[in-house]
């Protein structure tokens, strides 16, 4: 059996615990990330859609109105709460697509998962490309989000569990940035087919998402399954074979033993630490001890629910889902979808730059200064737009002014929070709960992504019943922008630099507020006794838990 007679030894030196960094490593790693278009696309064609003139008058039965007819033209839009149900049921799909794929990527596998997502992924574009009515666009919009919800769970957890650590964050950061393009273009598209007076004009965009499903699901065959999900089923030659691949190494070189060991080591001390029940015992470990206490299982998964939480409520999807309609209501602003187009040219642009800093500064560092930013961009939109920048002033230069604001907002968001938000919640749990914990983060990414998407039509319209906020809304965003900057300096820990496992070392021993400082000084292979005798790589998960457990008893009796 090949590799068969390989036998894992560790190693007690914690800069050797992975590989040096190769091109085929960078290459899986930014295939994988292509998830993220599914995500930016499916974001950026409906805002644009939910304003094409001939989608208004298919959905609603409206006839066209004439130019010269403001309160006509003024009535020619969906009304609030179709906007509402149309945008948001894809993100009740993709709740519940988060959560089911966390148990999923346990099961059958995190690279079976993705590629199961995209199938679930064609059926909802199907109904939607086939829709004429509201009930046909709804019933594939949340199928399509269930595909979502799986893919963008587990896209993350796949991409942090293959990625060198020296450059985990940049190539995570990858997923944001391929969500932005994606983003850009469904703009592109749309704006290509809003003048059409068909059903081609939203059909184009929305079909063109089959080639996002085709493309990732084909290359997932060729990729490697994730070594930590064989680790974690018990297929240490699986294991093996698999980082092998992704490392570019000999399967018995000393680099491949050394980081198996590591994770084999960690595995069992968290399978000690975790205890394995039931299936619903299986979720509730993700709630296991204090949330006053950072090592604690339910800390990690509040930190990772609100770090997806506050990406949300930084209103950056409401520039996104409903920007094409905002600026329109702006009064001075001609072409609007060309605007739109712009703010996510901006968004495409400004992500890049976390592919350095997120290495450089720290992930700690880059959400607080994001965050600092959207608040002080955030409350200069709102100001100008309830003074200088009001409809009835017809103030060009305010409305100019208000949408560079927009736009540097939308920089420092990308820059940061965008990618950073992915980042964290791939690196905090440990293995036993690792998909779960994603899930559920990713579910809350998507459980607000659904609330904005319903509350914003009734936020911004000017029906009856709405708030008709207009630019005043952008003194809420920034309110909780506030809660994001509070958030990342109180319980985010600075995971840069760092292998999986020693991150959760380094939550054992210190605060998210001194983790920068935190430098590893042992490794878990050191710790289980695996750098003293060594494990085959086709041994059965008894054997390892063995020779854990005879090292256990040897320090025990040391210390008497």
């Amino acid at each position: 059996m090949p590799g068969g007679g390989v036998i894992i030894t560790g190693t007690t030196d914690t800069s050797r615990i992975e590989a040096p960094v190769t091109i085929k490593a960078y290459f899986i790693c930014a295939f994988a990330a292509f998830g993220g278009i599914f995500f930016g696309y499916d974001t950026g064609w409906m805002g644009g859609v939910l304003a094409m003139p001939y989608f208004i008058r298919q959905y609603t039965g409206l006839q066209y109105p004439d130019p010269n007819d403001k309160a006509a033209v003024t009535a020619f839009h969906l009304p609030a709460s179709d906007q509402s149900l149309t945008t948001s049921i894809l993100s009740c799909g993709t709740f519940f697509g988060a959560l089911i794929a966390g148990d999923l990527a346990d099961m059958i596998g995190r690279r079976t998962t993705i590629i199961t997502g995209c199938g679930i992924f064609t059926i909802g574009c199907i109904l939607e490309v086939a829709s004429t009515g509201l009930g046909v666009m709804v019933a594939g919009r949340l199928i399509a989000g269930l595909g979502v919800g799986f893919i963008s769970a587990i896209v993350i957890l796949y991409m942090s569990e293959i990625a060198p650590r020296k450059v985990r964050g940049a190539v995570v950061a990858g997923y944001q940035f391929c969500i932005t393009i994606g983003i850009l273009l469904a703009n592109c598209v749309v704006y290509a087919t809003q003048k059409r007076d068909d059903t081609g004009s939203y059909r184009i965009p929305i079909a063109v998402q089959f080639l996002w499903a085709i493309i990732l699901a084909i290359g997932l065959f060729l990729l490697p399954e994730s070594p930590r999900y064989f680790v974690k089923k018990g297929k240490l030659e699986k294991a093996a074979k698999a980082l092998s691949e992704v490392r570019g190494q000999a399967i018995d070189s000393d680099y491949i033993q050394d980081e198996l060991a590591e994770i084999i080591a960690n595995h069992e001390y968290e399978m000690q630490v975790i205890p394995q029940t039931s299936w619903i015992g299986s979720w509730t470990n993700c709630f296991r001890g204090s949330i006053f206490k950072g090592v604690s299982n339910s800390r990690r998964t509040t930190v990772g629910v609100l770090m997806q939480m506050m990406q949300q409520l930084t209103g950056i999807n409401f520039i996104f889902y409903f920007g094409t309609v905002f600026f329109t209501s702006l009064g001075t602003i001609s072409n609007p979808f060309l605007i739109t187009l712009i703010t996510t040219l901006v968004n495409v642009c400004s992500t890049p730059i976390s592919f350095w800093t997120v290495e450089r500064f720290g992930r700690r560092k880059i959400l607080i200064v994001g965050a600092t930013g959207m608040v002080i961009m955030q409350f200069i939109v709102g100001i100008i737009g309830v003074t200088a920048g009001q409809e009835s002033k017809n103030n060009h230069a305010a409305v100019s002014a208000m949408v560079a604001f927009i736009c540097f907002n939308i920089s420092f968001f990308a820059a940061t929070w965008g990618p950073c938000a992915w980042v964290v919640i791939g690196e905090i749990f440990p293995l036993p709960i690792r998909s779960r914990g994603v899930g559920i983060s990713t579910s809350s990414n998507w459980f607000w992504n659904c609330i904005i998407a319903v509350i914003t039509p009734y936020l911004v319209g000017t029906g009856p019943g709405d708030a008709n906020l207009g630019a005043k809304v952008f003194f809420l965003w920034g309110s909780l922008c506030c809660l994001s900057l509070a958030l990342a300096y109180i319980f985010v820990p600075e995971t840069n630099g760092l292998s999986l496992e020693q991150v959760d070392k380094m939550m054992e021993e210190t605060t998210a507020r001194h983790t920068a400082k935190w430098v590893p000084h042992s490794t878990f292979a050191q710790e289980m006794g695996l750098t003293n005798k060594g494990v085959s790589i086709s041994a059965p998960t008894e054997e390892i838990k063995a020779a854990v457990i005879q090292h256990e008893m040897k320090n025990d009796t040391e210390k008497l």
